[in-house]
């Protein structure tokens, strides 16, 4: 977006997290007194609030964004008010990005510090890159170097995220090994180097549930604190936080206005569940497991999908048609061991449920 137009929250498809609660943010450092460790915009104590919800003594409602143990978040903002960098660890679903923004947002003001971690990330967008066209013309100079989100974030005292560290090659992670023992980053082409200044850390996020994982070196691994994500401890809280964040998304893609169907989506999860765990949850039934993770979030995108075709397609009430196509994609991931296993599973457990007959009927279909 243009600097010289005004920013608006509501066109954007998906605004960042210090935007979008930028109310809340205010609210929070108008009665925060507690300490703040430098260059942050909240103390810890606030930073927890902002991210686990509250109500202000003003009378200001704090969402909450992130459900689970408090304990592991304040574990986490206290690793950041440390000399140690953050490492949240956890199957694809946990909320690990989700997390990384919000206590970049609530500390820093600035959650947009991101390198997004590939196999085709190259050490430059760790460390720094060049302009080359200045380069050729001008030789090294500070005017030609192109500062990665880490490098700004060492000069501002601010927050990096770095995104599926484990999917970087192992060199290009190792890259961060000097930036998180010394706090420096050499630039040696220039004979100088750039030094963190206070409020500056990390913060990373990984999962070792998908392919194409690189291990962390042991070097590396020992400059993080890691805080473990766990999926939603039973199904009431998981079924809770598919119903918020599909309500979101739905304000935020301007999705007509479905009414909320709690059976629909406590259907979903108890699936999502039920596969991943390997078993009903009587503890009746063994089931073969899917290739897939099977996520809160992969619930949370078959439900929005279900949404946007009882709105768009149907009668504007959430069916189970409407969620049976996004499930069965969800589920078969692989079309020899994942098709085997979500036939069994149709035909030993939902088949026999009910009040799951027009379920079964739509999957059978699909």
């Amino acid at each position: 977006m243009s600097p010289s137009v005004p920013f608006d929250p509501g066109a954007v498809l998906r605004p960042h997290a210090e935007h979008e609660f930028a109310h809340e943010l205010v609210a929070l450092a108008a009665v925060d007194t507690r300490e703040r460790p430098p260059n942050w915009r909240l103390s810890p104590w606030a930073v927890v609030t902002y991210v686990l919800g509250g109500q202000l003594a003003d009378g200001t409602v704090i969402t909450p964004k992130y459900v689970g143990q408090r304990r592991l978040v304040e574990i986490a903002v206290a690793t950041l008010a440390t000399d140690r960098a953050l490492l949240l660890l956890g199957v694809p679903g946990t909320a690990k990005t989700w997390l990384s923004e919000h206590l970049a947002a609530a500390i820093s003001g600035d959650s947009t510090l991101l390198v997004q971690g590939t196999a085709g990330t190259a050490e430059e967008q760790l460390r720094y890159g060049w302009n080359y066209a200045r380069l050729l013309a001008e030789g090294p100079s500070v005017a030609a170097l192109v500062p990665s989100p880490i490098y700004r974030a060492m000069e501002r005292g601010s927050i990096a995220r770095v995104e599926e560290l484990t999917r970087m090659p192992s060199d290009v992670q190792d890259a961060l090994v000097t930036v998180l023992s010394e706090k420096t980053l050499p630039v040696p082409e220039l004979g100088g180097e750039v030094q963190a200044i206070g409020g500056f850390n990390v913060i990373a996020t990984a999962n070792d549930r998908d392919r194409g994982v690189n291990d962390l070196s042991a070097a590396l691994r020992r400059r993080f604190n890691t805080v473990v994500l766990p999926l939603p401890a039973d199904i009431d809280e998981e079924v809770a936080i598919v119903e918020r964040r599909v309500a979101e998304l739905g304000a935020a893609l301007r999705l007509p206005s479905v009414p909320a169907a709690d059976e629909e989506i406590r259907r979903v999860v108890t699936v999502f569940r039920e596969l991943r765990s390997g078993a009903t949850e009587d503890g009746r039934v063994s089931l073969k497991v899917p290739t897939g993770s099977l996520s809160t979030a992969e619930a949370i995108s078959v439900v929005t999908n279900g949404v946007a075709l009882a709105a768009h397609f149907g009668n504007g009430v959430l069916s189970s048609a409407d969620v049976a196509a996004g499930i069965v994609g969800a589920v078969v991931k692989d079309p020899v061991h994942d098709q085997v296993a979500w036939r069994e599973y149709l035909e030993a457990v939902v088949r026999d449920r009910a009040d799951w007959t027009e379920f079964y009927d739509a999957c059978r279909e699909l």
